[in-house]
């Protein structure tokens, strides 16, 4: 990852909000001016927090980076309690870490171009219903926020997508956490993802999977999308217009916006039954045959490093997994940001060998049967 220039320019960052306790970062509170400038000027030099002098949206000192990614060695910054996505700590969040793509290339994760990460592998989103014609002929630069990110409002707006820190306007000073079950604003969605449901991890590892009694909590569903073609499934309201999200407020719903052959039924396998041609998510981890020994029978303890989601936005964190109830999401396998290992998996797949009787890691913990070359 192209991110040497961008840890050099953020080496010197002081980050916003500067005094916030972490158990306030619910809602942001505070001086204004810890993230606010009326002029971007002060005493003849700029307030932006990158010593450039260039102003940013909404008078802000910074963009996303100034608070998320300042690539030091706290994963949470001490200051502000604001999660790092860009980090050398040793403990990653439940979102992963963009720093594996700088040490282990770019299939580690999404190339967001705000970190100095310009796409120049694959030229858009694989499975993306759009890449034929809306992207041909030029490359998507996947970003944080906005159209062709994740967080955010994703919609049009006087007829132009907005980005960066335009997309979150309203997100910090409105934010809901815990419980999101509403989700009809990025403000008020599971980490800023419009339309998505679930639960925030509240306790001491907010922003961590640590365990199986620290994690967050995803909705998921009991069947894929079942469309080939059409714009309802990831837009609410007419396109170009329409917000872009996912209509049923999954986790794997909001991925199929942009990856969505690898979530339609036609596209697994034509139905929800095996065999299927591409892995499935929104389907119902099965009680029968080798499923129904999720994490080879110790009590159905969750595990972080194949998480499940639930059929309705709990109201507090579970610590087991109940085939026949909990769901196959994209999480199960993948982080959201950037890990360790190929194409964003939670584990080495390398290491996963089937029929040796010692594994209980990675597909196995689903797959129990495997473990033992069944």
């Amino acid at each position: 990852m192209k991110t040497k220039k961008h840890l050099i320019k953020h080496s010197f960052i002081i980050v916003l909000c500067l005094g916030l306790p972490v158990s306030a970062w619910a809602v942001v509170t505070g001086t204004c001016s810890n993230c606010h400038t009326m002029h971007n000027s002060q005493n003849g030099a700029p307030m932006n927090l990158n010593n450039s002098s260039a102003p940013n949206k909404l008078l802000t000192k910074g963009d996303c980076l100034g608070c998320h990614g300042t690539g030091g060695g706290n994963n949470i910054d001490p200051a502000t309690g604001a999660p790092q996505v860009l980090h050398t700590n040793a403990t990653d969040l439940a979102g992963g870490n963009f720093k594996y793509i700088e040490t282990g290339g770019d299939n580690r994760g999404h190339n967001v171009v705000e970190l100095g990460n310009t796409e120049d592998t694959i030229p858009y989103a694989p499975g993306h219903i759009h890449q034929m014609n809306d992207y041909s002929g030029f490359t998507v630069n996947v970003s944080c926020a906005g159209r062709l990110g994740c967080h955010g409002t994703r919609q049009k707006v006087n007829g132009t997508y907005s980005g960066g820190n335009e997309a979150l306007k309203g997100t910090h000073h409105g934010n809901v956490d815990g419980k999101l079950d509403t989700a009809d604003t990025a403000a008020n969605s599971y980490r800023f993802l419009r339309g998505v449901k679930g639960y925030e991890n509240m306790g001491t590892f907010k922003w961590q999977n640590k365990d199986a009694d620290n994690h967050n909590e995803y909705l998921g569903a009991t069947t894929p999308m079942n469309a080939i073609f059409g714009c309802t499934p990831c837009h609410v309201g007419e396109p170009p217009t329409g917000s872009i999200e996912p209509v049923n407020h999954t986790i794997s719903g909001f991925c199929a916006t942009c990856h969505r052959d690898f979530h339609i039924v036609p596209a697994i396998g034509g139905d929800t039954t095996s065999p299927f041609t591409r892995h499935p998510t929104d389907v119902v981890l099965p009680n029968a045959g080798e499923y129904a020994n999720y994490n080879q029978g110790n009590s159905k303890q969750y595990r972080v490093d194949a998480p499940v989601a639930r059929t309705t936005v709990p109201d507090s964190i579970g610590n087991t997994v109940t085939p026949g109830a909990d769901v196959v999401m994209c999480l199960s396998c993948h982080v959201a940001h950037a890990s360790n290992y190929p194409d964003m998996l939670r584990w080495d797949p390398s290491a996963i060998i089937a029929g040796n009787g010692t594994n209980n890691n990675g597909c196995i913990i689903c797959h129990t049967q495997k473990d033992d070359g069944i």
